[in-house]
């Protein structure tokens, strides 16, 4: 082809198109005098260097689901909770099973996702995912057990709702009593697992949701934005409102 008999408009689009560029091709478009086409090369760049960047990362992110594919264990579980620190609401946990095909750029620790990209990753695990689950302790269990045992059982509940079982799972951080196949905790997991980083997203998403719900049931609290958390405002409220049932009565802040 011939770049400089094209428009920039029509550079533009052969770009778009090009997962790679021959040393020619990039020879010529470094080289042109026209600001547009310069504009349109680094922004190829950029583009590429991010598309390399996600895939280092998802390849890093990957070295254990590998490692147990490689073993024979098919379906591998990842685990993780969202919801231990809150004042209100449930903890919850979720099991996600990836295909091993399955590629997801960015995904990582819900924290480390804007809540946008959460969103859409949400949708494309649920669509994509071998099997999804949720496990649940509410406020009034937490209570009762604690928070770590709440936590340690909503992650059991989890795996064990799955339609496909899991040989093996990944856990964010912790080993879960009463569960008898093969497990490997990872501190901080949900940022080196691509397994736990799914079930990270979709707890949060999950979650999320709910506490949006319990903010219409429950107004006055601003559940959907501090999503149960002790900001100033929802500690203010404890004190004019008192607690709602989703309270966490033995937590410091909310004790009555």
């Amino acid at each position: 082809m011939n770049i400089h008999q094209m428009t920039i408009k029509e550079i533009k689009v052969y770009l778009d198109s090009q997962k790679a560029l021959a040393a020619e091709e990039a020879a010529v478009l470094a080289a042109d005098s026209r600001a547009g086409v310069l504009n349109a090369y680094r922004q190829w760049l950029r583009r590429k260097e991010k598309e390399e960047r996600l895939a280092k990362q998802w390849d890093e992110m990957s070295t254990m689901e590998r490692a147990l594919w490689k073993e024979g264990h098919v379906y591998i579980a990842g685990i993780d909770e969202v919801g231990r620190g809150p004042l209100a609401g449930p903890v919850l946990a979720a099991a996600v099973i990836l295909p091993q095909d399955f590629y997801l750029p960015g995904l990582n620790d819900s924290k480390k996702v804007p809540a946008g990209d959460r969103e859409k990753m949400y949708e494309t695990i649920m669509e994509e995912a071998v099997s999804v689950s949720i496990g649940m302790c509410d406020a009034p269990l937490i209570d009762e057990i604690n928070i770590y045992q709440a936590t340690l059982r909503a992650m059991l509940a989890a795996v064990q709702s799955l339609h496909v079982k899991a040989t093996a799972t990944l856990n964010d951080a912790v080993t879960i009593p009463g569960l008898h196949m093969k497990q490997h905790p990872i501190i901080g997991g949900d940022g080196k697992s691509v397994s736990i980083a799914a079930a990270s997203i979709v707890a949060k998403v999950r979650r999320d949701r709910m506490m949006a719900q319990y903010d219409e049931q429950y107004p006055g609290y601003n559940f959907a934005s501090n999503m149960g958390y002790g900001t100033a405002e929802h500690l203010a409220a404890l004190k004019s409102l008192g607690p709602t049932p989703i309270h966490r009565k033995t937590f410091a802040g909310v004790l009555v």
